[in-house]
């Protein structure tokens, strides 16, 4: 398995995850296609530029526009401070062989290598075990539930942090 950046060909893998309803119950619901091109020249745009790490999980190097998911990392603003915040998704066929935390792990990993990103967070549904599982398995802190936005819905999540250069396990 390999993480590489995102680019202009993955709008079908981009559909396939944030446009399925199956893909998105822990998110609200799926997303409209019609945004789907934009948001994906903007993250190949952020990944170029070094603002964001957007990467595709990759099975096979031989095949690198087959994708079983995403993971990115990019900072944002909250209402009190500027934070890393870590997201993932694995597609169904690909769910339920540790690719998402292999995934994870792996961008943890770059982050604590490069040393900018600092306290990472990350905010899976509070209905979501899987991610959960992960943040768990991997050393992250909870933090407690909280609310969060997401594409303008209000999601029940779970607060969890890590630092990579000390709590990656």
């Amino acid at each position: 398995m390999l993480l590489r950046d995102v680019e202009f060909g993955d709008v079908d893998a981009y559909v396939r995850m944030r446009c399925d309803p199956a893909m998105m119950v822990d998110l609200g619901g799926p997303l409209p296609r019609g945004g789907m091109e934009s948001k994906v020249q903007r993250d190949v745009q952020r990944a170029a530029a070094g603002t964001d790490l957007t990467k595709m999980i990759v099975l096979d190097e031989a095949e690198p526009a087959v994708v079983a998911g995403t993971v990115t990392l990019w900072p944002h603003d909250t209402d009190t401070e500027r934070i890393s915040e870590i997201g993932w998704m694995v597609l169904p066929e690909f769910q339920g062989r540790g690719l998402g935390k292999q995934g994870v792990r792996m961008l943890l990993e770059l982050a604590r290598d490069n040393d900018r990103w600092g306290l990472v967070h990350a905010f899976p549904a509070t209905t979501n075990a899987a991610s959960n599982g992960i943040c768990r398995s991997l050393g992250f802190s909870y933090l407690g539930e909280q609310d969060m936005t997401f594409a303008g819905r209000s999601l029940r999540t779970n607060h969890w942090t890590i630092h990579p250069r000390t709590q990656l396990t």
